[in-house]
């Protein structure tokens, strides 16, 4: 029996990339809200994408309930 083969780690999707591009134009780290008011997302979405990209390594979180583009985020666009 052949074994599985292991997903490729996907790129970013449409929402994760306006994620990205709201933050890549930040000064400073965001909060969920002012990254849902600044992208035209839903805040809850936001919440959600934040976690899994958190996990990917394409978000950082410098505090407690605010995100950075981290340079492996930096590499989409």
């Amino acid at each position: 029996m052949p074994c599985a083969k292991k997903p490729k780690e996907a790129g970013p999707d449409d929402v994760e990339k306006k994620i990205l591009a709201v933050l890549k134009g930040a000064s400073k780290p965001m909060g969920c809200a002012d990254i849902a008011k600044a992208s035209g997302i839903d805040v809850h979405q936001v919440m959600g994408k934040l976690r899994g990209m958190k996990a990917r390594g394409l978000v950082e979180s410098p505090e407690k309930g605010k995100y950075v583009v981290s340079e492996a985020g930096k590499k989409f666009q």
